[in-house]
C-alpha cells in the first residue's frame, strides 16, 4: 500500500506545481489513464511475442512474460509481495 501512498503524493505534488505555475495538465484524466494502460500493455507485447514464437500458447506465454504481475503490480491485501526477477 505504501508504494500506492508514494504514487499518489507524487500526483498531488505535480498538481500543486501545475496550479502555482498556472498551466493545465496536458491530457485528460481519462485519456492519460488510458494511456498509461497502453504504454503498460504495449511493454508485454515483445515478451509475449517471443514466447509465442518459441512454441507456447497464448495463456502459457502470458504467464511466462508474467504480463500480470507488471501490469498490475503488487496488489494491496495480496498475502506477500512477488518476488522480484532479478
Amino acid at each position: 500500500m505504501k508504494i500506492y501512498a508514494m504514487a499518489l503524493g507524487a500526483g498531488l505534488l505535480v498538481g500543486i506545481l501545475y496550479s502555482l505555475l498556472g498551466v493545465r495538465s496536458p491530457a485528460p484524466p481519462v485519456v492519460a489513464l488510458v494511456g498509461l494502460l497502453g504504454i503498460l500493455v504495449g511493454e508485454q507485447v515483445i515478451p509475449v511475442a517471443r514466447h509465442l514464437l518459441q512454441g507456447h500458447g497464448i495463456g502459457l506465454s502470458v504467464r511466462k512474460a508474467d504480463c500480470r504481475r507488471h501490469i498490475f503490480g503488487h496488489l494491496p491485501g495480496a498475502a506477500t509481495p512477488p518476488a522480484d526477477k532479478a
